[in-house]
């Protein structure tokens, strides 16, 4: 029997939402001073409470950065987030954290364009996975380098499948992460845009330890 989660919301990742995540780095640079105009310009708005010092952008996703602002700073992070998760907690088996958690879910859900499935299963999930990574795969023209099913980047909650992209300046990862903001036992399904040393090759397939750090150092924040 499928592993249930409590909750998922997502809105669905486009080829073109993949592209502009891609196009960031490369874009003029803004100082912060000049950050407000630019992201009005582009009918993107501030978002403070679903993610700390984040962005929603015209897409309808949720973006942080390791910059305030997130264009033209090749050196810096962003993060994609297009699912967020509440897993199934096995030390939480009387339900306290949903008292707060189900609420937090629903301003996710509740976002312009967003889904909700409550309960779900991992599969749920994975079909968010599943139609990201065909997204993905056609922004990129290729399948991904590495795939694999961990839960090595997550708090709580079941295993679920990352894959691995690479440009020749940066690396794309696709899957579930720890949300490290005011929630904590909740999981992003995210895609990540992390600049990529070209001397720091991915680790063999078939070492499933080493994989799995590779990954976390770059979904992580």
């Amino acid at each position: 029997m499928p592993t249930p989660v409590h909750a998922l919301a997502h809105r669905p990742l486009t080829v073109a939402a993949v592209a502009e995540l891609v196009g960031l780095p490369a874009e003029p640079q803004v100082p912060e001073a000049g950050a407000e105009a630019v992201v009005q310009r582009r009918g993107w708005v501030w978002e403070h409470s679903l993610v700390c010092d984040a962005l929603v952008t015209g897409h309808g996703h949720v973006l942080y950065s390791d910059s305030y602002v997130p264009f033209g700073y090749p050196e810096a992070r962003h993060f994609l987030v297009f699912g967020e998760v509440y897993p199934v907690d096995p030390d939480d088996e009387e339900g306290r954290n949903g008292r707060w958690l189900f609420g937090l879910m629903d301003d996710w859900r509740k976002q312009p364009g967003w889904a909700g499935v409550r309960p779900g299963t991992v599969q749920d999930c994975e079909d968010v996975l599943d139609r990201a990574a065909r997204s993905v795969a056609e922004c990129l023209g290729s399948a991904p380098e590495r795939t694999i099913v961990s839960d090595a980047a997550v708090v709580t909650g079941p295993a679920m499948t990352h894959r691995v992209w690479r440009t020749p300046t940066h690396a794309l990862v696709l899957g579930p992460a720890a949300d490290n903001g005011p929630y904590g036992y909740l999981t992003h399904l995210q895609l990540s845009y992390t600049p990529l040393r070209r001397d720091l090759d991915l680790p063999p397939g078939e070492d499933a330890d080493a994989l799995e750090k590779w990954i976390t150092a770059r979904v992580d924040w």
